[in-house]
């Protein structure tokens, strides 16, 4: 037992060690510094996906435990991209895609999003590679409509 709980104590802080913020129930990882989160989504060949989210959003949980989970261990998509979530009313330290320290609440507003969920890719310098995905939308085209969107990323990603 003791052995078990060194052993889970040491993998949680080799993860913050490492910038990233455990998920809690259907949370995705934290957003902590868009910069090298871009970075590693570049590295691998597609984009940064974001869900800006809010705590007593329902239809955000929809989108984070039907859709972007099953995304994230999809074998198409699992190696290419990296998904964070933005909390929309999180006071989070965050790093914006310049260096720039903000938090979450301050980088949702810049990024002009009220109503949530909100999806979005971003490759280099936050560039925004595709449409934004608004709101829960129909769920027998939800899973479409992300793939369609990083494919596009994607596409954009390899133009020169």
């Amino acid at each position: 037992m003791a052995h078990t709980l060194a052993r889970l104590s040491l993998i949680s802080l080799l993860l913050l060690g490492n910038g990233l913020t455990l998920a809690k129930g259907n949370d995705m990882t934290l957003s902590t510094d868009l910069r090298n989160e871009v970075e590693m989504a570049h590295k691998k060949g597609g984009p940064l996906v974001i869900i800006y989210s809010r705590r007593d959003c329902k239809y955000c949980e929809t989108v984070k435990r039907d859709y972007l989970k099953a995304l994230a261990n999809n074998p198409r998509y699992r190696d290419r991209i990296e998904i964070r979530q933005v909390n929309q009313d999180g006071d989070g330290a965050l790093t914006d895609f310049q260096g720039n320290p903000t938090n979450h609440a301050r980088f949702t507003a810049s990024e002009k999003v009220k109503l949530v969920p909100v999806v979005a890719f971003y490759g280099p310098n936050g560039k925004q590679l595709a449409d934004r995905i608004v709101g829960a939308r129909l769920p027998d085209f939800y899973p479409s409509y992300l793939e369609e969107a990083i494919d596009r990323s994607i596409g954009e990603l390899k133009k020169p």
